[in-house]
């Protein structure tokens, strides 16, 4: 054969291979893992010093870890309906888990919030079914009206959805449940895993949208005997984290991780999925007021509930084979917001609703240099057991100001030198906190955030006696 032709003929099989593996990672399937109440130091591999995260600490070390990731609200609920959407519970009127808390003696009164993702959202996975993907939900969804309980995930774009059986107590399944649920598993967060694997078997030839949304290490916490038994052998009275009932949750959900992730591998995909891991707020670390010690998020302050670092900031792992370098990490500042926009881009995705307010994390993904140029908020207007009361939020650079609205004060921190929310610098730094001050109210009416109300019924003996009886 004359060498032009063979040089032909070589460079045509090289152009169509180059073209097959564009096509399969044009549209890689996605994985996206979804912890509850994880805090930030809630992995071995981002600071736990009791806690057992192998399979995690592997995606960390074949991808990427953003040290500042925040969840877009201190609750569940919110932040789930932002990483659907795209958009900050604050536009959504998605504001408090569903379905919130009642302080009929407090000082401020709830506003008319909305309580369930509507469908006229345009959500994630209808997005991606338009480009062809096959979306399946699994685990917990917590975004239903409690008057419309009958809609759940398939009335928000998913073809498939798997959750516990509505009477399941906590995380072990009666015989009932076992029967319900066609499963030998009696521990829930088995049971997901070994749906996920199914569903990742099953394959086919179209892309999937696999949406984990694990149930732990909510309350109640309740982990597998075994490796409760395993962990109460390793207590260090003087570890940060000590509680071996919590540490077994979180070894059960990295264990489902890693069950994923081994399916992945023997269907021979893994090189063509887009996994991201991330936790829907801090961790909770009291109650009603009282430390129950469930986990700690030191070196951050408070947890699930509170305005401070511990009650938002959360671990994001991304791993994107032949995109995301391996071990990489990243300081800039993302949210749950910014989900939707980062995985529609990546899957190609022609069309975002315009009114989104997430940003697109591939450059960064790509190891881009730059960093995002702008500002994160947060807007709670509600009461919440674990913490700090109703508040709003920005974070501008290093800086974090916090707004209390039953007293109207405000808290300034620089965060790159007092992570810890230890020192309010509001009063030292006045001009800086009303600059700041200025630009969060200008943010709530940009996205008509909802105000809190006077309570003509508030009274505070009342209001202590109810906290008093929840303790």
């Amino acid at each position: 054969m004359h060498a032009r032709h063979l040089s032909r003929i070589l460079l045509f099989a090289v152009t169509l291979s180059f073209c097959s593996y564009s096509s399969a990672t044009e549209k890689p399937n996605i994985v996206f893992f979804l912890a509850d109440d994880l805090g930030w130091t809630g992995l071995r591999c981002v600071g736990s010093d009791f806690y057992e995260t192998p399979n995690l600490d592997r995606l960390a070390g074949e991808g990427m870890k953003f040290t500042d990731a925040y969840a877009a609200c201190t609750v569940c609920s919110p932040t789930r309906a932002s990483v659907l959407t795209g958009k900050y519970p604050g536009r959504l009127h998605l504001t408090s888990f569903i379905p919130g808390q009642e302080r009929p003696y407090a000082k401020l009164r709830t506003p008319d919030w909305t309580k369930g993702l509507e469908t006229t959202e345009e959500t994630l996975p209808e997005l991606l079914r338009v480009e062809g993907y096959r979306t399946h939900h699994l685990g917990k969804w917590h975004l239903d009206f409690p008057d419309r309980a009958d809609e759940g995930p398939t009335s928000h774009g998913f073809d498939t959805s798997v959750d516990k059986p509505k009477n399941a107590k906590g995380y072990f399944f009666t015989k009932e449940d076992r029967e319900e649920l066609d499963t030998e598993s009696t521990y829930a967060t088995d049971f997901f895993a070994e749906k996920a694997v199914e569903l990742i078997d099953q394959g086919g030839d179209d892309p999937f949208f696999l949406y984990f949304a694990f149930h732990v290490p909510h309350t109640p916490i309740q982990g597998r005997e075994d490796l409760v038994a395993y962990f109460e052998e390793k207590v260090d009275p003087e570890a940060i984290h000590q509680n071996p009932v919590y540490a077994a949750m979180v070894k059960s959900m990295d264990m489902a991780v890693g069950k994923v992730l081994e399916a992945l591998e023997a269907n021979g995909i893994s090189d063509e999925t887009l996994i991201i891991f991330t936790s829907d707020n801090g961790g909770l670390t009291q109650r009603h007021g009282k430390h129950d010690r469930f986990t700690e998020n030191l070196p951050l302050r408070r947890g699930k509930g509170s305005a401070y670092e511990g009650g938002v900031r959360v671990p994001a792992i991304v791993k994107w084979p032949g995109h995301t370098e391996a071990g990489s990490s990243s300081s800039t500042p993302i949210m749950t917001i910014d989900w939707l926009p980062t995985i529609t881009d990546i899957a190609g995705a022609e069309k975002v609703p315009d009114d989104i307010d997430g940003e697109n994390l591939r450059p960064l993904l790509e190891g881009s240099p730059s960093s995002l140029d702008r500002d994160l908020f947060w807007h709670f207007p509600h009461y919440h057991a674990g913490g700090d009361g109703p508040y709003s939020a920005i974070r501008s650079g290093d800086w974090k100001l916090i707004e209390r609205h039953e007293s109207g004060t405000l808290e300034l921190y620089n965060l790159s030198s007092d992570l810890e929310e230890s020192n309010d610098l509001s009063a030292s730094k006045k001009a800086k906190a009303d600059r700041l001050h200025r630009k969060l109210k200008a943010w709530r009416k940009a996205a008509g955030a909802q105000m809190m109300t006077s309570n003509p019924d508030f009274a505070p003996a009342k209001a202590q006696e109810a906290q008093r009886r929840k303790k």
